[in-house]
């Protein structure tokens, strides 16, 4: 389990993600949840009913909106954000995963002044140069640098 502590601001959430790399938005599972690091504990329910749901939903929000972080469905289907430098290793071990799980989550801000999500299919959001860097990566390196929660039990 992590550490609980809070977190006041969006260097400090972009921090958060960076230190774990592979991080819940809000949901419970096998790896951190940044919402409930919010707030300093775990979240029964929906984060939109919890009194601090307006400072949750500004640090989602900006950890989605940071180009060092994926926003995909990975870990057990919940949006997950992953910091960069674990891309070439989910590059890598790409094969272990529902591809809808590797879809890169982008929110779209309509005309008429609405919110949709969109999806761009795995593998198309990949660079060049993460592909160059996980062809340099074994599989199990990979799934060392992925974290328990992606090894095969």
């Amino acid at each position: 389990m992590w550490e609980s502590s809070t977190i006041v601001t969006a260097p400090e959430a972009l921090a958060f993600v960076e230190t774990h790399g592979v991080v819940l938005e809000s949901a419970s599972g096998p790896v951190p949840s940044l919402a409930g690091t919010i707030v300093g504990a775990p979240i029964p329910g929906s984060w939109w009913g919890h009194p601090q749901s307006h400072h949750i939903f500004q640090l989602t929000r900006a950890a989605r909106a940071s180009p060092s972080i994926l926003v995909c469905r990975l870990v057990q289907g919940k949006v997950t954000f992953v910091h960069r430098r674990l891309w070439p290793a989910l590059v890598c071990c790409a094969d272990r995963f529902p591809p809808g799980h590797l879809a890169k989550l982008v929110e779209v801000h309509t005309a008429a002044g609405h919110h949709r999500v969109e999806a761009i299919p795995y593998p198309d959001w990949v660079s060049t140069e993460v592909l160059a860097v996980a062809a340099a990566l074994s599989e199990p390196e990979a799934l060392e640098s992925l974290g328990p929660w992606a090894r095969p039990t």
